[in-house]
C-alpha cells in the first residue's frame, strides 16, 4: 500500500469533523475484519472473549464429528477451522485463545478421525505435513506466552505430540525437529 503524499495528510487533517466521520465510516465498512475488531473493542468491551472461544470450540467439535472420507477432506476441514480461529486472533488479539484453540483443534480431529491418520501413504500425506507444521507452530507461539500457562497447556501439547510421532506425521516430526514431549 503507497504512503499517503504530505499534502493530502494536512488536507485530511483540516477536513470538517462531520466529513471526517463520514468517510471514516465509510472505510471502515469496506474491511470486515476492522468493522468486527471494533465491534469487540468498543461496543462488546473485550468482554466477550470467552463466547467467541466458545463458539470456535463448538464449531471444532461439529466440524470434527463430520467423519471425514479421506485424509485430504479431514486436512481441508481444519484449514477452515484454523481460519476460524485465524480471525479470532486479528479481531480479539487473544494469544492465549489462539493456544488453546490450535491445541483443541488438532488434538479434537485426531479423536475423531485417527482411522485416517495411523498410517503414512501417499493420501496421507499432505494431512500429516499440515499437521505437523501446524504443531510445530503452536509450540513456538506457546514459549512465547507467559510461563504461567505453560502448566495448562503441557498435557494437550504432550497428547498432540505423542500422536504426532506415532502417527502419519511422524515423519515430519522428525523432520522438523519437534520433540516427543514438552519440557516445561
Amino acid at each position: 500500500m503507497p504512503a499517503l503524499d504530505p499534502d493530502l495528510k494536512k488536507a485530511i487533517v483540516r477536513m470538517p469533523g462531520v466529513e471526517k466521520d463520514k468517510l471514516l465510516l465509510r472505510l471502515i465498512a469496506k474491511d470486515a475484519v476492522l468493522t468486527e475488531r471494533l465491534q469487540f473493542e468498543l461496543v462488546e468491551e473485550s468482554k466477550t472473549i470467552d463466547e467467541r472461544r466458545s463458539m470456535i470450540r463448538a464449531f471444532i467439535d461439529r466440524t470434527a464429528n463430520l467423519h471425514a472420507d479421506t485424509p485430504g477432506w479431514l486436512m481441508m476441514d481444519m484449514r477452515t477451522v484454523s481460519g476460524y480461529i485465524s480471525r479470532h486472533l486479528k479481531v480479539t488479539k487473544d494469544k492465549y485463545g489462539e493456544v488453546d484453540l490450535m491445541l483443541y483443534m488438532l488434538n479434537t480431529f485426531y479423536e475423531n478421525n485417527a482411522h485416517l491418520l495411523q498410517k503414512y501413504n501417499s493420501r496421507s500425506d499432505k494431512a500429516a505435513e499440515y499437521i505437523a507444521k501446524r504443531t510445530e507452530q503452536v509450540l513456538k507461539k506457546a514459549t512465547k506466552l507467559d510461563p504461567d500457562y505453560y502448566v495448562e497447556f503441557a498435557d494437550e501439547i504432550n497428547k498432540l505430540l505423542s500422536w504426532v510421532h506415532y502417527t502419519a506425521p511422524s515423519h515430519y516430526a522428525r523432520q522438523l525437529g519437534l520433540p516427543k514431549e514438552w519440557d516445561l
